[in-house]
């Protein structure tokens, strides 16, 4: 499970400390797909980097499948990242010197997984699934912006991890390849990976089980889908009673729409 606990961050300014989140509280639990829709500015970017080790919080816990993060040097960070989690970045950070198929062994080589022998054609199963195999060998300038994110998207699986992060998976992607991109997300969500996912398109978010939405640093919101929801998904949000008994229907809270869910169960 994935619990972030009393989370904030502050960034110092002329005018003084700048609080980007300000008390973030969340569960995810393995195998959940959840969305993260806000404005520009309303902390996305920064719970992103947050969640995955990049940046340290300034107050609160991030602790993944009982790993405390605050604790890890950034050699063990580096390390944990690389195996446990991919991340898909909005810009992509594609190094312009490598092809895009070493781009994606990359991961492999740097974390030592998979066999050496394996690694160029796992790197090429990945881009067969994105449709992009006859572009292995060109250099990231010299494809479009649509295709360096599908790269990036296939480097982010390079190492099979357990948990993928997506700030913006489909932002430089047409209709039809960012649905493709959508259902690749929702097999692996099937094979049992979690998926956490930052988008503007409320479209694609609609599709998600979970949806969270922030504004000034604060979840402000939060929808399950009940067209969406899976029968496991819907049992974690039941009212329980004191000896662990679930209690019929779903627990009110003073958030979200369509199925709402208790304001401490996150």
């Amino acid at each position: 499970m994935i619990s972030l606990q009393g989370i904030t961050k502050a960034y110092e300014t002329d005018a003084g400390p700048f609080w980007a989140l300000k008390g973030i509280d969340l569960q995810i639990y393995p195998g959940e797909f959840v969305a993260v829709v806000g404005k520009s500015g309303s902390g996305k970017s920064t719970l992103i980097n947050v969640f995955t080790g990049i940046d340290h919080p300034t107050g609160g816990e991030v602790v993944v499948a009982q790993t405390r993060i605050r604790q890890l040097d950034e050699g063990q960070m580096a390390e944990w990242r690389g195996r446990q989690m991919g991340i898909v970045f909005q810009f992509f950070q594609l190094l312009p010197t490598l092809t895009i198929v070493e781009n994606i062994m990359l991961p492999m080589d740097l974390c030592d997984v998979h066999e050496p022998g394996e690694r160029q054609e796992r790197a090429m199963h990945l881009l067969d699934q994105m449709d992009m195999a006859d572009l292995a060998g060109m250099f990231p300038a010299s494809v479009s912006g649509g295709h360096q994110q599908r790269a990036a998207i296939a480097r982010a699986l390079a190492n099979d991890p357990p948990i993928l992060v997506a700030d913006e998976p489909t932002g430089n992607l047409d209709s039809r390849t960012a649905d493709g991109v959508f259902q690749l997300f929702e097999s692996l969500v099937a094979d049992g990976k979690t998926i956490l996912m930052v988008t503007h398109d409320d479209e694609l978010a609609a599709r998600v089980p979970r949806i969270l939405t922030l504004a000034d640093g604060l979840i402000v919101n939060e929808v399950l889908q009940p067209s969406a929801v899976t029968a496991q998904e819907m049992m974690r949000w039941m009212p329980v009673s004191d000896d662990g008994t679930c209690l019929p229907g779903i627990a009110q809270g003073p958030r979200g729409q369509g199925m709402p869910v208790p304001v401490q169960a996150v």
